[in-house]
């Protein structure tokens, strides 16, 4: 586990001294926002402030059904790592898979409430390795061959300047405020909008829809179960569909108490 997560100990070093710059004149653009999109900002603004209270380190199993017409599923082990500086905090995905050679891919998120996440996205195969930082729509590529893009686990959505209250309902069984999360410039491979149920009582998200450039449903995302821990709900398992091709992973942590 020290090994495996160097890099994470390498992007802590230098992101614990960044001072993070928030744009000027954003009071002045709430003047000329409705009520729903003024509150859809502030609770954006509140999820992206959620951060952890310490250091932790966790394991799991990623599986991955292929898209239609496909048959059998892929069981990857997940190790997670998040860690928590004086500005912001990182979280560490790294994946593994043996068939046949040694094969991983390790993902660390840099997040900052106040500015976009940052990401470092490193391949080994083998003897090659490639690492490299990604923003924007370079972060729309699966994660170890997943339905998970680099942006959702980093839920980049919240960070966008267009944000919405549409309403609130009961989702699964949870009394939920629904969220609009609309991007600026979407690409022709990316998300127009996402649609999140934020639970009132916990701040979580009990599901998510997100559409592509036409507005068509592509995916869509929910926690499936939870275990107490200390006295703190955590979540246990996490499923993302592609409804496009039918594909789906479910990623099953380990939580022990």
């Amino acid at each position: 586990m020290k090994k495996s997560f160097q890099v994470v100990r390498v992007v802590m070093a230098w992101t614990g001294a960044v001072i993070l710059l928030v744009a000027m004149g954003a009071t002045a653009q709430t003047n000329t926002l409705s009520d729903a999109e003024i509150q859809g900002r502030q609770l954006a603004m509140q999820l992206c402030d959620a951060r952890p209270t310490e250091n932790f380190t966790n394991t799991g199993v990623m599986k991955i059904r292929g898209a239609r017409g496909t048959n059998g599923e892929t069981s990857i082990k997940i190790q997670l790592y998040t860690g928590v500086t004086a500005t912001n905090w990182v979280v560490c995905y790294k994946a593994d898979w043996i068939r046949g050679w040694a094969w991983w891919e390790s993902l660390v998120v840099i997040h900052q409430s106040a500015a976009p996440n940052n990401y470092h996205f490193q391949k080994d195969f083998g003897d090659s390795a490639e690492g490299k930082s990604l923003s924007g729509n370079q972060t729309i590529l699966p994660f170890a061959g997943s339905d998970f893009w680099l942006c959702d686990l980093g839920l980049d959505f919240f960070h966008w300047p267009a944000q919405k209250i549409l309403k609130k309902e009961i989702k699964r069984s949870r009394g939920c405020t629904v969220l609009e999360s609309t991007n600026p410039n979407p690409s022709t491979n990316s998300y127009s909008r996402v649609v999140s149920w934020i639970d009132n009582e916990s701040g979580g998200i009990v599901q998510a829809e997100a559409y592509d450039f036409k507005n068509k449903l592509l995916k869509e995302f929910a926690p499936k179960s939870f275990k107490k821990i200390k006295g703190q709900w955590e979540l246990q398992e996490l499923e993302i569909r592609n409804v496009q091709t039918g594909s789906r992973t479910r990623l099953d942590f380990d939580l022990k108490k």
